[in-house]
């Protein structure tokens, strides 16, 4: 069952579904609303090659920025975070859809799902345009469905991401 404003309404209200900050602009007909925080990811380009699940100099390969606003190059990849922290119950995922508006300047981000029984702030990886793009901090950039699961899931998520905040870059340790 996907929930529309109303539920969504009542499940916020009812603590059930948790999201800190939450503005007027949050909440639609079907789904909410996430802003961009104010860090980002830039992946660096080098010929160094990083080994999953050992330990890696992430310098070398990842640069964290911060500030209010952030220039994608043509074709860059890098991670964004929500300003918006969520949980979620153990009955509950979400669907991660970038705005319309967004899309159709070529921004692109890969098919995201956020697990039932997560908690924190939302990591994004965005694929840049054919052209440069400014985009700033507490704009509307993602766009959450939230889908109830029939019953509660067995194992909700308590991975190596819980109660993240800010951007937050891979976790290599084990991955196998």
């Amino acid at each position: 069952m996907i929930l529309g404003d109303r539920d969504l309404k009542y499940y916020l209200e009812k603590r059930r579904i948790v999201v800190e900050p939450i503005t007027n602009e949050t909440i639609h007909e079907n789904g909410m609303d996430f802003r961009i925080g104010n860090e980002i990811v830039r992946f660096n380009e080098t010929d160094k090659i990083f080994e999953s699940g050992d330990k890696n100099n992430f310098d070398e390969f990842f640069k964290i920025e911060k500030g209010d606003s952030f220039i994608i190059q043509p074709h860059e990849h890098l991670l964004l975070t929500t300003k918006e922290y969520i949980k979620l119950p153990d009955d509950m995922i979400v669907f991660v859809n970038l705005k319309s508006s967004l899309a159709r300047m070529g921004i692109f981000i890969p098919p995201t799902v956020i697990d039932a029984g997560f908690e924190g702030n939302v990591t994004i990886e965005v694929l840049g345009s054919k052209f440069p793009v400014r985009l700033k901090e507490n704009m509307r950039f993602i766009h959450l469905i939230f889908a109830r699961t029939l019953s509660p899931v067995e194992y909700p998520y308590k991975g190596k991401y819980q109660s993240q905040k800010g951007v937050t870059m891979t976790k290599t340790d084990n991955m196998f």
